[in-house]
């Protein structure tokens, strides 16, 4: 008989760890439990591309909300990070929903806890809170509605100029929407440690080394960054523009997983990752997302831990401004 996991161990290290034989065809194997599991994979383009090439479904985050709402499988495995799997959980909670490694987090999810922003809201009782899906349940369950980068500039429009608005948790994506709707934006000071890496002065040189080059940049950037930006939009957005745009060349400010996408839907193009300010790295990677490996994603899948679960009370008051966001969009 198979020996059960280490819950101990596995609460300890937040994924499972066992030996794994060196000769196992671990691609192989993640497809045939998937089918013998009833499972889907779900999986963010910030993960890497062996990842990548394993899902059902590869998306940004709205693409992948929108997606878990309506799968049918048993299991859902998310390769992301933890809020994204939270959502899963949310928007269909009779499903099984795993994500390969609990500490897979998020530095913008992690800059608003749950206690500060309840007496942050509180300081500011008229106000609609928004706030980015890239926080946690708690914080959806504070809110009147979520958006994504894809939708947040509909989102804001959606709602009436007259009424006060609190957004959280990324600063840096406020003050864009402040700038593309120009509303008076109440802002969380949160911001996302991978997008705050890129260096202005480096990406101007690297512009210059390269002028027929399009600079594409995601709006968790920084303002300045975005202030020389070609295009600014989300991972889908930037995905559609390089597809459109007749220019051969871009300079990318976002996480480095999108390079893989982006080189298979346009491979006569060149992509380069923005620099960022660390002299040690080239370019910008979310060292969450790359927490999720073949290994914790086959062990994750062989025995269905860990798992992602949230008490009744918490899905449905998180469940709530998400479908807003959902029916909007």
């Amino acid at each position: 008989m198979e020996a059960m996991p280490d819950l101990t161990q596995l609460s300890k290290r937040g994924y499972l760890k066992e030996p794994i034989p060196k000769d196992i065809d671990l691609p192989k194997e993640i497809l045939r439990l998937k089918k013998e599991k009833n499972a889907v994979i779900l999986a963010h383009y910030y993960q890497s591309k062996e990842i990548q090439e394993l899902a059902d479904y590869l998306g940004d985050s709205l693409y992948l909300a929108k997606a878990a709402q309506d799968i049918s499988a048993d299991v859902i495995v998310f390769a992301g990070v933890h809020f994204m799997a939270e959502t899963a959980k949310i928007v269909n909670p009779t499903k099984k929903v795993l994500l390969p490694d609990l500490k897979a987090g998020c530095s913008l999810a992690h800059s608003c806890p749950p206690t500060d922003f309840a007496a942050f809201k509180a300081k500011h009782p008229g106000a609609l809170v928004v706030t980015y899906i890239n926080c946690s349940a708690d914080i959806k369950a504070l809110s009147d509605i979520v958006c994504t980068s894809s939708n947040a500039v509909a989102v804001i429009d959606s709602i009436p100029k007259d009424q006060p608005i609190i957004f959280a948790p990324d600063k840096n994506l406020g003050r864009y929407l402040i700038k593309e709707t120009g509303r008076d934006l109440i802002l969380w000071d949160g911001a996302c440690v991978v997008h705050e890496a890129f260096s202005f002065e480096k990406i101007v040189a690297l512009a210059k080394a390269h002028p027929d080059a399009k600079f594409i940049a995601h709006p968790e950037s920084e303002s300045q960054v975005l202030d020389i930006a070609h295009y600014i939009g989300s991972t889908s957005g930037l995905l559609n523009f390089i597809q459109k745009e007749a220019a051969t060349t871009f300079i990318v400010a976002t996480e480095a997983g999108i390079l893989h996408e982006m080189q298979k839907k346009a491979p006569h193009k060149t992509f380069i990752p923005a620099p960022v300010e660390d002299d040690t790295c080239a370019c910008s990677e979310c060292a969450f997302m790359k927490l999720n490996t073949l290994e914790k994603l086959y062990l994750c899948m062989k025995h269905e831990l860990p798992e992602i679960n949230l008490s009744k009370e918490l899905i449905a008051q998180a469940a709530e401004p998400i479908n807003r966001m959902l029916a909007i969009t």
